[in-house]
């Protein structure tokens, strides 16, 4: 009898179950996604890594959404419109939106949505990244006016972020933060969680009541795998259908055993060592000059690297305020024209033979930053340049570079947004401690407010690449080459397309039919 009543027991809580516990495989009905790490949140205004967005993202949805190409397009508002002076921006909603639990909601969400995101106890990370947006209102139920401090034409992109996207205010007024332990959650984009089991896997399911078509894909499984080696062996097992990273050093075989799995698609970031500015020997631009013409870039992304990155001579990735990214005009002279006038401009500043300059590299551990300071260190040797290599942990390397504690340093940057300023207002004094170089001149700042301030988008873009042409000529940074991102994608799978924004939503893919 006692086994009995366990049994019965048993029975019973697995009845209870919101949700039956199913296979976590590829199947017919279900795409199954490595991510690089767990998820750390649920909340869309709360988390900041790339792992959680990408989930929050396929359940959230804001005024606009990214597609498949990266591009912002019509989300929640079915459109908009943009004052002469690009400050001001109507976008008009969909009718009869609703939440996934059915509760509906109009204009009226998004200034409480701002002010939530704004508000010291969310914490939110990405509140600087709506710094431009004065105020958002809705003057009725169909509309939301967003005033800005100055023009952005990248607003529909930076509005499709999930921390302004529509999240269920009406349950975190009932329950508090609690609201993210329902299950299926309630959400407003193309899916809902039903299920999340903590370092194994989370499943998304269909929202039934998105403004939109239904999802190709039934179910989305999200599974988190730190170590890439282990996740292009379970996607080369069969176990997954897309991986969002795999080993650098497994590009080359991955390009000859599985080409049409392997993508390797330049991203919006750049890899670049920073000159510090504020003392000697690299407060002389001839000096810095004559050390980025002895660079061997092409040599480095190919041979150093070797996973497809574009060699940079400039800050901004391809795509960005042009077809191709900007090129100092030496970039193009054979390297015996290049070496020849860079000992002349070293000779200027009193370096040479009899006087070599020496400083020190300093970069973090890692085998990739050891391998091109190298590379640098010996592409110098033919100029009577002497520099040693110093390696530190990632925190003491920043730490380091706040401080202005170098000579020439690795760093780089990462977007959080596809647009130029994004890139160029780093290298500001008013970026303070993050202008690791020390960067200052008056004229670059000036070009880019202009830019910044110009409502005319090829206008804008003009000033855009006439401030990185003068950062170029004046060197604070030595770029080096264009970051790409790595996935692994299933030949059963449609719709995936390489972006520059790495951003490929679960509603855009589809299981091929067999």
């Amino acid at each position: 009898m006692r086994y009995l009543a366990l049994l019965y027991m048993l029975l019973l809580l697995m009845s209870c179950a919101s949700e039956p516990v199913g296979d976590t495989a590829p199947g017919p009905e279900q795409i199954v996604r490595l991510s690089d790490s767990e998820i750390k949140g649920l909340d869309p205004q709360k988390v900041s890594d790339l792992s959680s967005l990408r989930v929050a993202a396929d359940q959230f949805e804001g005024l606009t959404r990214l597609g498949a190409s990266g591009e912002a397009e019509p989300g929640l508002a079915k459109d908009w419109r943009t004052s002469p002076d690009g400050r001001t921006w109507t976008f008009v909603l969909r009718e009869n939106l609703r939440f996934s639990d059915g509760t509906a909601f109009d204009a009226t969400l998004f200034p409480a949505l701002l002010q939530r995101l704004r508000a010291p106890a969310t914490a939110a990370a990405a509140t600087a990244l709506f710094g431009n947006i004065v105020a958002i209102k809705a003057p009725d139920g169909n509309s939301v006016i967003a005033t800005l401090a100055s023009p952005d034409p990248s607003l529909p992109a930076l509005l499709a972020h999930p921390a302004m996207a529509a999240i269920p205010l009406h349950r975190i007024d009932e329950v508090g933060d609690r609201w993210t332990a329902d299950r299926p959650m309630v959400t407003s984009g193309a899916y809902r969680l039903s299920e999340w089991k903590l370092n194994d896997h989370a499943r998304l399911v269909r929202n039934p009541e998105w403004h939109d078509e239904a999802a190709p894909t039934a179910t989305i499984i999200w599974k988190p795998m730190d170590d890439s080696l282990s996740a292009m062996r379970l996607f080369l097992s069969g176990g997954a259908d897309i991986a969002a990273d795999y080993p650098a050093s497994r590009h080359q075989w991955l390009k000859e055993n599985h080409p049409d799995a392997a993508h390797s698609v330049p991203y919006l970031g750049s890899y670049y060592f920073a000159f510090n500015t504020r003392m000697p020997p690299f407060d002389n631009r001839g000096i810095r000059t004559a050390l980025s013409m002895a660079v061997e870039r092409e040599w480095i992304a190919d041979k150093v690297i070797g996973i497809g990155n574009i060699p940079a001579w400039g800050l901004l990735p391809p795509g960005l305020a042009g077809p191709a990214s900007a090129r100092p005009e030496w970039a193009d002279w054979p390297r015996e024209k290049r070496l020849h006038k860079a000992r002349a401009l070293l000779n200027e500043a009193g370096y040479g033979p009899d006087n070599p300059l020496q400083f020190e590299i300093r970069f973090n551990s890692s085998a990739e930053h050891r391998r091109v300071a190298v590379a640098m260190a010996a592409m110098w040797k033919p100029l009577a340049v002497e520099a040693s290599l110093f390696n530190s942990e990632a925190a003491l390397h920043f730490a380091a570079l706040r401080r202005h504690e170098f000579a020439l340093s690795r760093s780089g940057w990462i977007a959080d947004l596809p647009t130029p300023e994004n890139f160029l207002l780093v290298h500001q004094p008013a970026n303070g401690a993050g202008n690791y170089s020390g960067y200052d001149n008056p004229d670059y700042d000036r070009i880019l407010a202009l830019a910044i301030a110009e409502p005319d988008p090829s206008q804008r873009q003009a000033l855009m690449r006439e401030a990185e042409a003068l950062l170029i000529q004046d060197m604070p940074i030595l770029p080096l080459y264009f970051y790409v991102t790595r996935s692994l994608v299933a030949k059963r799978i449609a719709g995936w397309e390489d972006n520059i924004s790495n951003v490929h939503p679960s509603r855009t893919l589809r299981i091929k039919p067999q």
